[in-house]
């Protein structure tokens, strides 16, 4: 007989190494008469979400197909909806607890470097009312969806990745119409507590920059690095800085890392100092370092962006143009509403020109022209932005900055696996209480995920690819998704009296990745048990 397998045993064995169910089993005890304890039940549902993430119904009929019982020593009988629902309730009041040991077991197991946390937060939909929630939880609320789903309620995560590896050490669920700039002080005060005794550096987003932040990270010692906000860099800036006074960085993106040198993008910086002042005048100003960061990269992209913009507007006004004194633009207002409509979509409000005049007959006419001056300034801004830090140069110097920032796009791809193949979005749960409790499962699984990940590249040393992932067979780093891809297709083939059960292998890629992870095939220890 045989039974799908997956990443069953790799699940099993990191969730072992980080104690997850004693962990819970310790904060969350049942009865002695218990078939399960909370944290089996939990160390499933984990195994579940990065095996097969479907909304979380018949549980039990996954164990059945999948070799839960042989590898976690589970029934599928018992993992029954109301099972599953009892183990939520009851990890669900202590959340901050199993996300602090959990993290700190993680850090300590597998020596994660946690100097430097990149902070972020996203939205999550859902679909349903939540008209009565618990209080004492996360809110369902109406919000600012990443997704643009405003038709639905959200609830919103954090979280903190290790620049070590892209590790969450870290995550709490917010009110959906909770502010992310609100957030932050509260996230620095638990950092703090999970990269202790150690100094950390905390590396945000521009969410994060706001003058009550910035007093208590500098209040509390915490060094940080963030982009700063549009509305924080004075007119004109960008503009007027001389790109060749600024210093080439030693640094090439991960999107260029196989382009020739003469292709890859370049960085240069400049820095000077910014001061932020509250909102009163005896408030106290905040002065920190402004590190100015010219990308080629970014500077090409703006400039196509832009090129779209105005043919697009060029398009829509010539047509506007010999349209003036038809029945739909018979009157001025009527084309200076249109103009409006135009400027706004394509946005050119800034270089636009128009006169709208009447000729003889009472009908208007339109001439238009954009502002070649403004266009100039403009092209002479693209590819600059602003960081805004508190490390001191003795710590890093101008061109350190931007490379210790450039770790902050791992948080991105990590939502990416957290609603891609982890599968969070949407929630179909009916009470927030077991909604926050869930996204500590997800939040669990993609911990998970990573060390995976993390522990294949490290034992891959050197420049951590492999080949086997892709049909062209090129060396690429592995993925934690293109690892779970060729693991899920593995099976287990029940062991006789005479012979051990024995993992099914189909592709030479699996065998790599099982040594790669530790686990003897011919003989998997995780069945001993």
């Amino acid at each position: 007989m045989e039974r799908r397998l997956g990443a069953l045993p790799a699940s099993a064995e990191f969730l072992r190494r980080l104690d997850v169910a004693g962990i819970i089993d310790e904060l969350c005890p049942v009865r002695e008469v218990a078939h399960l304890t909370h944290g089996q039940v939990i160390e499933v549902l984990v195994a579940n979400r990065l095996s097969a993430p479907a909304p979380l119904v018949r549980i039990g009929d996954w164990a059945r197909e999948w070799a839960v019982e042989e590898v976690f020593g589970i029934e599928p009988d018992l993992l029954n909806d109301d099972r599953i629902a009892r183990a939520l309730d009851a990890i669900a009041s202590q959340l901050e607890n199993i996300v602090g040991s959990v993290g700190a077991s993680a850090i300590a197991e597998f020596g994660i470097d946690v100097s430097r946390l990149h902070w972020d937060m996203t939205s999550i939909s859902l679909h349903g009312s939540y008209e009565d929630p618990e209080d004492g939880f996360p809110q369902v609320k109406y919000g600012h969806p990443k997704d643009r789903r405003t038709d639905l309620k959200q609830i919103q995560a954090g979280i903190a990745i290790s620049g070590d590896g892209g590790i969450p050490v870290f995550h709490r669920a917010y009110d959906g119409g909770a502010g992310e700039v609100s957030q932050v002080v509260g996230a620095m005060t638990t950092l703090r507590k999970v990269a202790a005794p150690r100094d950390f550096l905390m590396v945000g987003d521009s969410k994060l920059v706001s003058y009550p932040n910035l007093l208590a990270l500098q209040e509390a010692g915490v060094k940080f690095i963030a982009p700063a906000p549009a509305a924080k860099i004075p007119d004109g800036l960008f503009a007027g800085l001389d790109l060749g006074e600024a210093r080439l960085v030693d640094y090439t993106a991960g999107r260029d890392a196989g382009k020739p040198p003469g292709q890859r993008g370049q960085y240069r910086v400049l820095e000077d100092t910014q001061t932020l002042t509250g909102p009163r005048k005896r408030d106290p100003g905040v002065t920190v370092r402004r590190v100015l960061v010219h990308s080629t990269a970014n500077a090409t992209a703006q400039q196509a962006a832009r090129d779209r913009r105005l043919e697009q507007a060029r398009e829509e006004l010539d047509k506007l143009q010999h349209a003036c004194g038809g029945r739909h633009y018979a009157t001025a207002e009527k084309v200076t509403a249109r103009i409006g409509v135009i400027t706004a979509k394509r946005r050119v409000a800034s270089c636009l020109v128009t006169a709208i005049h009447t000729d003889e007959s009472g009908r208007p006419t339109l001439t238009w022209h954009f502002d070649q001056e403004v266009l100039t300034r403009q092209a002479t801004a693209d590819g600059w932005y602003a960081l805004l830090t508190t490390l001191d140069p003795t710590e890093a110097d101008a061109a350190e900055v931007l490379v210790r920032y450039k770790g902050q796009p791992v948080v991105e791809r990590r939502y990416s696996d957290f609603k891609g193949p982890l599968a969070v979005a949407p929630v179909f749960l009916q009470h927030n209480r077991r909604i926050a409790a869930l996204i500590t499962v997800i939040a669990l699984a993609l911990l998970v995920f990573c060390l995976i990940e993390r522990q294949v590249r490290q034992a891959l040393g050197g420049d951590q690819t492999m080949r086997g992932l892709y049909p062209d067979n090129r060396a690429v780093r592995p993925t934690g998704r293109m690892i779970l891809y060729h693991l899920a297709s593995l099976r287990m083939r029940a062991g006789t009296a005479t012979d051990p059960p024995t993992i099914a292998i189909t592709r030479g890629v699996q065998a790599h990745l099982l040594a790669l992870l530790g686990i003897d095939e011919t003989r998997p220890r995780w069945l001993d048990t």
